[in-house]
């Protein structure tokens, strides 16, 4: 299963679910995907920062650990390493065990920017350099 990050609209959620429930009912086997959508990149990237990102990368290269060994792993500070991980599992990107330890539960995680295809469905152009 992967981790599906992009820029949707409100509402577009609906559309995924949709496409996923019409997939599982012609493959019995089919694993749906985890969708999480900002409503702008500003969005996107305020929550999912690059040290965050750097962090997901890490924490799959390591395998499943403790925070406090992750923040040793990346030479980081553990307190903005907690305070990260804790952000990405409210993400819903990272799980934490009872025992405390953290992991990504996904393959891959693909971040999708279409940054245009929202103004084109609306048939109008994004403003030129000019206005």
């Amino acid at each position: 299963m992967k981790a599906v990050i992009e820029i949707a609209p409100r509402g577009s959620v609906f559309d995924v679910a949709a496409e996923q429930i019409r997939a599982a009912e012609a493959s019995p086997g089919y694993v749906a995907d985890y969708h999480l959508s900002f409503k702008s990149a500003r969005a996107l990237f305020a929550e999912l920062t690059p040290a965050r990102i750097d962090l997901l990368e890490s924490l799959r290269r390591l395998g499943p650990c403790l925070a406090y060994a992750l923040a040793r792993g990346v030479g980081r500070n553990y307190s903005n390493v907690h305070t990260d991980v804790s952000k990405l599992e409210e993400h819903g990107l990272v799980t934490r065990t009872a025992d405390g330890t953290v992991q990504v539960p996904f393959d891959a995680i693909e971040i999708r920017l279409a940054l245009f295809s929202q103004a084109a469905r609306r048939g109008s152009a994004p403003p030129g350099p000019f206005g």
